[in-house]
């Protein structure tokens, strides 16, 4: 079956780091399985691994062209993994797809971090005799856990992470086609292919983003933070609200600007807040040198740095906490603060200097992954450095980073670069209308359907009204908002001017989101 992820990004490990992949010349079922359970005990949470077979390593990558497995091979080595994988206690299955690559079969093994952790196997699965043992990945090699850490491995017994788990209150009518396609579309997965003639349910088996039985399958969160249309009404407040402050938060606390909430899907989410901020924000500075052909630029803020704060906000932030991530700008800095700290093996003194340090538990391991295929987050642990090495490029100062004993919260700070003291102009925020058309235009981008245009905070809410119930009424609008009828008909007819809805059928039809060019 193809899988939810590009191989060519796979063989390169452009998205996934080299320690979650095993490259195997040829079929060696003993060493295999010892490495697929070590991936499904997943200890350090990284997501699993993958195992590719027919690939020679070279430096960590891929060696092209591959060797590759003739037709007979790939037969058998099929037929022996029904047998093999009977083998691992409790019941495990991983993912395989035969790859055509360099004109030749390979065949991809996606071992998923396990539910029914932990689990062991014999430690040849080829011999009679079999000794079973637990295995967990080291750096990039499969080892037997002891002493300590095997008491640990036991005790993650059934502690999935939250986004692993399945939501017990979600159908299939909650997940959005659309959304799938766009992002198999947008990582080059053979799977986009298919999308029009599968059901939900096999997309979602496909994507490893059920749980459970032929009986009864559930979604897990993840696929719900990334391909419900609305996902707070599972996770309240998976959004992003921002709070200007143009005279400064202690200086004057009263004058302050509030961008409409930014909600939706975690990555269309983080593509907004990240749009927002580079349109708003960020400003540029420009010096010709002399005796150079190129000109010197800094900025007030690297964009590079706001994006993996943003992203790292938004990836390890607690969606169980009703609390939204924060971000307050100020005239000389910004912060950047989500809920649910980071995990305790994380040393305080560490966070507060801003070092490089490694995560032993991540909270939302697989949302990680999606995020990943997206080019919106690297390996592990890379946040810190990443941020701190771009504001190192831009000559600005480094960020300052915070949490509480008891890790309730992550909070960045992030400092304007000297040359732009006091530079940052809020003059444009300052009328209402300007206000409600910047968040009018963020609600609808984030929507998928408004692209590009201007709305006021008003017709934002009206077009949510009608995202979420595409049949209701004029009358049923006017009575939820607490307007008269004919304001509501007035911004209707401006959303309808603005290409973003149509109705269908008369007033016993329906609302139609339209897509715009700019969507």
């Amino acid at each position: 079956m193809p899988l939810p992820i590009n191989i060519e990004h796979l063989l390169s490990a452009h998205k996934v780091e080299s320690n979650r992949i095993e490259f195997k010349a040829g079929w060696n079922p003993d060493a295999i399985y010892r490495t697929i359970c070590a991936f499904a005990n997943d200890f350090d949470n990284i997501g699993g691994g993958y195992i590719v077979i027919g690939v020679e390593e070279e430096n960590g990558v891929a060696k092209r062209p591959v060797k590759g497995l003739d037709n007979v091979q790939v037969d058998t080595i099929q037929k022996e993994m029904i047998g093999f994988n009977n083998l691992i206690k409790p019941a495990f299955f991983p993912a395989v797809s035969i790859e055509q690559i360099d004109a030749r079969n390979i065949i991809v093994m996606w071992v998923m971090g396990g539910a029914s952790r932990p689990y062991k196997v014999p430690e040849y699965v080829t011999h009679k005799n079999k000794i079973y043992r637990y295995y967990i990945r080291y750096n990039s090699s499969t080892i037997v856990p002891i002493g300590e850490i095997e008491h640990e491995l036991i005790s993650l017994s059934n502690q999935t992470p939250f986004d692993d788990r399945a939501n017990l209150n979600a159908t299939y009518n909650d997940i959005s086609k659309i959304l799938l396609y766009d992002y198999l579309n947008e990582i080059n997965s053979r799977l986009a292919k298919d999308v029009e003639k599968l059901s939900v349910e096999d997309i979602l088996k496909q994507m490893d983003l059920l749980v459970g039985s032929a009986e009864r399958f559930f979604i897990k969160n993840v696929g719900l933070m990334l391909f419900c249309d609305h996902p707070f009404r599972f996770f309240p407040y998976t959004q992003v609200d921002i709070v200007i402050f143009p005279e400064g938060k202690i200086q004057n606390p009263g004058k302050m600007i509030e961008v409409p909430p930014i909600k939706g899907p975690v990555h269309l989410v983080i593509k907004e807040v990240l749009r927002y901020l580079r349109t708003n924000i960020i400003k540029e500075q420009i010096t010709k040198v002399r005796s150079t052909a190129e000109a010197s630029r800094i900025y007030n803020y690297p964009f590079e740095a706001l994006e993996e704060a943003v992203v790292n906000a938004l990836f390890h932030r607690d969606y169980q906490i009703q609390e939204p991530v924060e971000i307050t700008i100020e005239p000389n800095k910004i912060e950047i603060i989500n809920y649910g700290g980071p995990h305790r093996s994380i040393k305080y003194q560490d966070i507060k200097a801003g070092q490089i340090f490694r995560a032993r538990r991540y909270r939302n391991r697989k949302l990680g992954e999606y995020l990943k295929e997206l080019n919106l987050t690297e390996g592990r642990s890379t946040g810190i450095p990443t941020i701190q090495s771009a504001l190192t490029k831009n000559d600005s100062p480094l960020a300052l980073f915070d949490t509480d004993e008891d890790r309730t919260y992550f909070l960045v700070e992030l400092h304007s670069h000297p040359n732009f003291v006091d530079s940052l102009d809020f003059t444009e925020f300052n009328n209402t209308e300007q206000k409600n058309q910047i968040g009018g235009a963020i609600g609808g981008a984030i929507g998928g359907a408004i692209g590009g245009a201007n709305l006021t905070e008003r017709q934002l809410k009206i077009f949510e009204l009608i995202k979420e119930d595409n049949t209701i009424s004029y009358r049923e609008i006017a009575k939820v908002l607490n307007i008269n009828d004919s304001a509501v008909l007035k911004h209707i007819k401006s959303l309808k001017r603005s290409g973003v809805i149509e109705r269908i059928g008369g007033t016993r039809g329906y609302w139609e989101i339209k897509k715009t060019d700019k969507s």
